[in-house]
């Protein structure tokens, strides 16, 4: 029996064999691509080169990718435990062609490496193809051998022209072309029938490989234009195929799965194996744990949120097999046993994923059982529908994400008011729909993209030139082929000593001349990922496409942005000494003026810590390490001891920056020659971004001494007003707060005698109420806590009692009612309260025998508690 394990690096090393380059899996989080919440499929990594604006150093790949389907279009949570194929988390293995072979060795490397290498009965493998591709039918039949019964032709079976379940289109347009898919028969014994049946959906006829072939590119029009290099791109289910090669018949089954429930089955104290939630837990710790791995924390928002949604519903299927504690953090473990071999990175960060885990559990046990109790309420008043308020309410108060309402109610016979609930959470959907939340990368039209060469970036050696040629120019995103005065656009040339905005850094700003015309370039960004655009305002003149341009970037801007850059190398490097290796960039902002660092950490940075980070970071300044650059593969980079940064997006050929042996990352940004050129290093804040997500802010250079110089100007000024210098503030400062201690307790004393002495006297000149004494009366300067002390006072001393006090100051009266003796029972003070309250315009309440509140102060406070002995005897009457 084949294992997982076995499965990846079989297919891995079958397309080795055939010249393909091995190509890691991207993360789930794709890399400067604002349209994806999660890597959906293996071909994400691969779309600009499909889209002709990336070229890689191959024209052969095979990869196996990991991928999400959880949250905006691509959402199969809530089916996810309840049937036998779905997942939120599954790895896709995949072949590749850029313009090199195409179908007839697609589908011949397909066949081998299914029937002669995993040795799959041909006769249980059925195929289909797009009802016009002659040319794959004939492949199938002539070549293979596959029988014309065998061989399905799928026709445009969703409405539309090439609308197809054996037609792939990226887009509305672009590239597209037919697919052919090959099905396993599980045998007669299941339901269902072969592809293009009634009975297709089934579960008899699986399929476990999709070859695409992309020879067209569709345009608006709809016509197809033969595309000159057509390629191929392939997918095959890993947890599918798996289940085909053990001879089971459901994904649940596979090994991998096996040692997952297991361990949750473990975990929970659950006997039945075969109980959907362990189903659940076991897929989703691979979700949680890539997503983690990978950058994303719990969040309100985003891809943070979806986390938080998987995470939470893991938590609940914990709760429903009565495991009420935390649990779920242990699945990492038994979940590196298996799969970390293919991924260290997983097996590299496994205690941070724990903590990560671990903390979420914490935080959603103090709710879950008040949310439950919440859910039960509504549910036993709906008889079909759980109302979209309540569901809303269920997501905002205790933080339960929609599907897990929507989870519960499934499982008793309800569904969820999804109209309701989306017109309470407009504000936040649209939110989280923002671009900018997913990403910034500008775009343009992707035929203008296939067009041009990437921009060739000089700013590493200069900071200006000429002759630069424009080579597009764009105007709400649609070329142009001229400007004009007052114009806003983005110039895009065909080199530029600009940086554009990436890796944190902001882009440059700065001119771009030819004769009379000047740009005011006010923001630099990536086009596409290749393409410099230089975004601002046509000062002056006109400029057109193919004009020759001079180009200087703001050169006192770019230099003090060049010291903050730097300095983060350092800071991160810093980071990771002080806290641990756990520490990972989760983002960043180098601006001329100061830099943010944003940091994986799950609890505050003490001053100490704070002290020792600075120390470091100015300790390697003074060093005056130089600042190599190396150029080299990503392997070899890998090996050299470089560190990629968080959402980057890398080649085959890396930069990297060596700052002496303190810090070595993959870098495309500017940075110092030296790193004695950053001057001084000073943090000037640490805080909390999310659960598990720190900032650091701070200043270098002439920015940094502007700082401390402020700082010690304030310093100064405060040993000026304390009466001594710089050097004794905090002896000074101490001596006047040990001077205010004593004051206040002096005061405190005195106040105690005073409210004695005024308590006495209230006392003593209480009016007989039916053998009750009642004082009701108005203070000068009692707050709320001193009429407390005189009430308790009052009924020690009078025994039966019924007392109200008004504390008076600035206009409003602080309340405060007690009732003692005798007069408990028939007289609440809460209701005594109440009552004064309500006359000048205050409110307040409490037990029966202490209550307080508030109101104004004035002529209607005086008049209310002159009428208190009438009040209390209308009560003891």
């Amino acid at each position: 029996m084949k294992t997982t394990t076995e499965i990846r690096s079989d297919f891995l090393e079958f397309f080795r064999g055939k010249a393909h380059t091995i190509v890691p899996s991207a993360p789930l989080v794709p890399a400067n691509d604002p349209t994806l919440l999660f890597t959906n499929s293996g071909m994400v990594q691969f779309k600009n080169v499909f889209l002709g604006s990336e070229k890689p150093g191959y024209v052969r790949a095979a990869d196996v990718q990991r991928c999400l389907r959880a949250g905006g279009k691509h959402n199969d949570l809530d089916q996810v435990g309840y049937t036998a194929r779905h997942h939120t988390f599954f790895e896709m293995l995949g072949n590749w062609s850029f313009g090199d072979y195409f179908k007839e060795d697609a589908i011949t490397w397909a066949w081998e490496l299914l029937t002669k290498v995993w040795g799959l009965p041909a006769e249980r493998l059925t195929v289909t193809v797009y009802h016009t591709d002659d040319e794959a039918y004939a492949i199938w039949n002539k070549k293979i051998g596959v029988p014309a019964e065998r061989i399905v032709r799928i026709g445009d079976n969703k409405g539309a022209p090439f609308a197809s379940d054996n037609f792939w289109q990226m887009a509305d347009t672009g590239p597209c072309g037919p697919c052919t898919e090959i099905f396993y028969d599980h045998g007669a014994h299941i339901a269902g029938g072969p592809p293009g049946s009634p009975d297709e959906d089934g579960d008899r006829f699986i399929e476990i490989w999709n070859l695409v072939f992309m020879q067209f590119d569709r345009q608006p029009d709809g016509t197809l234009e033969p595309l000159p290099a057509p390629c191929v791109d392939t997918g095959m289910g890993l947890e599918r195929l798996a289940a085909v090669l053990q001879g089971v018949h459901g994904n649940y089954e596979i090994d991998l799965f096996r040692h997952l429930i297991a361990k949750a089955a473990e975990f929970t104290s659950t006997a039945d194996l075969d109980n959907k939630s362990l189903r659940v837990i076991a897929d989703h710790i691979r979700a949680c744990a890539f997503l983690i791995v990978d950058g994303v924390l719990p969040s309100n928002e985003g891809r943070g949120y979806v986390l938080r949604r998987i995470i939470r519903r893991a938590l609940r299927h914990g709760w429903m097999l009565g495991q009420k504690g935390p649990f779920f953090h242990r699945m990492v473990a038994p979940l590196v046993e298996v799969m970390g071999d293919a991924y260290p990175e997983l097996t590299a960060k496994r205690e941070f994923v724990e903590r990560a885990l671990l903390a979420e559990e914490e935080r959603f046990a103090e709710t879950l059982d008040a949310g439950m109790r919440i859910f039960d309420e509504v549910a036993a008043r709906s008889n079909t529908t759980i109302p979209g308020v309540d569901a809303f309410r269920l997501y905002d108060t205790y933080g339960f994400p929609v599907d897990l309402t929507a989870d519960i109610a499934r499982e008793r016979g309800l569904s969820v008011d999804m109209a309701g609930f989306e017109a309470a959470m407009e504000q936040q959907r649209e939110t989280a729909r923002a671009a900018g939340k997913f990403g910034n990368a500008a775009t343009m039209p992707a035929e203008l993209a296939a067009q041009l060469a990437p921009t060739q970036f000089l700013g590493y050696e200069q900071l200006s030139d000429e002759g630069l040629e424009i080579v597009a120019l764009l105007k709400n995103g649609r070329a142009v082929d001229r400007i004009e005065a007052g114009e806003e656009a983005a110039v895009i040339l065909d080199r530029t000593p600009f940086y554009a905005e990436s890796g944190g850094q902001v882009g440059d700003t700065g001119d771009l001349e030819a004769g009379d015309a000047r740009f005011a370039v006010r923001d630099t960004v990536k086009f596409a990922g290749q393409f410099h655009g230089h975004v601002g305002t046509l000062a002056s003149g006109s400029l057109k496409r193919g004009d020759r341009i001079r180009a200087t970037v703001d050169t006192v801007r770019r230099a003090a942005t060049v010291l903050n850059h730097s300095a983060t190398h350092l800071l991160h490097s810093a980071l990771r000494s002080v806290l641990g290796d756990h520490v990972v960039q989760k983002g960043s902002l180098v601006a001329p003026d100061r830099l943010r660092f944003d940091f994986s950490h799950f609890a505050p940075v003490s001053a100490g810590e704070l002290a020792e980070i600075e120390r470091r970071v100015n300790a390697e300044i003074r060093r005056n390490h130089a600042a190599e650059v190396h150029h080299m593969g990503m392997q070899e980079a890998l090996d050299f001891g470089a560190m990629a940064l968080f959402g980057e997006k890398y080649g085959d050929n890396v930069r990297v920056l060596r700052m002496g042996d303190t810090s070595t990352e993959l870098c495309g940004g500017t940075h110092v020659s030296r790193t004695g050129d950053i001057g001084l290093f000073k943090i000037v804040s640490e805080g909390g971004v999310s659960a598990g997500v720190r900032r650091i802010e701070a200043l270098t250079g002439q920015g940094a001494l502007d700082f401390v110089a402020e700082e010690e100007h304030r310093l100064d000024e405060a040993a000026r007003l304390l009466g001594g210098n710089a050097a004794d503030v905090s002896d000074k400062l101490r001596s006047l707060l040990d001077r205010q201690k004593k004051l206040e307790r002096e005061l405190e004393s005195l106040k105690a005698k005073a409210a004695s002495g005024a308590t006495s006297d209230l006392a003593s000149s209480a009016a007989q109420v039916a053998g009750v004494k009642v004082v009701a009366t108005r203070l000068e300067g009692f707050d709320a806590k001193a009429l407390r002390d005189a009430v308790d006072r009052l009924k020690q001393q009078m025994g039966d009692a019924v007392i109200v006090l008004a504390g008076a100051s600035e206009g409003k009266a602080a309340l405060v009612a007690g009732v003692n003796g005798s007069a408990a029972g028939k007289v609440k003070a809460g209701e005594l309260l109440a009552h004064v309250a309500s006359r000048i315009n205050g409110k307040g309440g409490g037990r029966p025998d202490m209550a307080q509140g508030g109101g104004d102060d004035g002529p209607a406070l005086v008049q209310v508690l002159a009428e208190v002995p009438a009040w209390v005897e209308s009560k003891l009457g």
